[in-house]
């Protein structure tokens, strides 16, 4: 499910931008209690490309996000995305032969 289209402003913090659309995978929990959040690529198979682990130092929050369908440009775009700030991530692609 995309709730924050590619463009789109975060709700309460406006001068974030998503570079990628993001949502949320539905039928599943996060920690937040929401659903496991993801950023979908531009792919036509929306197979799992990279996981990202995310640690924001100002909310002390971790989370894992998804990233669905996305290229290397894509994933490197989510990176630098998501590694700003006082988040701190870490990204753990898929092997080669599976991309």
């Amino acid at each position: 499910m995309v709730d924050r289209p590619k463009g789109s402003r975060h709700p309460r913090l406006h001068e974030i931008v998503y570079p990628l659309d993001y949502g949320y995978l539905e039928g599943t929990t996060a920690g937040d209690g929401g659903g496991i959040d993801l950023y979908l690529g531009s792919r036509r198979t929306r197979g799992l490309s990279a996981v990202i682990l995310t640690v924001d130092t100002f909310t002390r929050d971790a989370e894992i996000k998804l990233l669905l369908g996305c290229t290397k440009e894509e994933t490197r775009i989510a990176f630098a995305h998501l590694n700003s700030g006082g988040m701190r991530v870490f990204l753990v692609r898929r092997p080669k032969e599976e991309e």
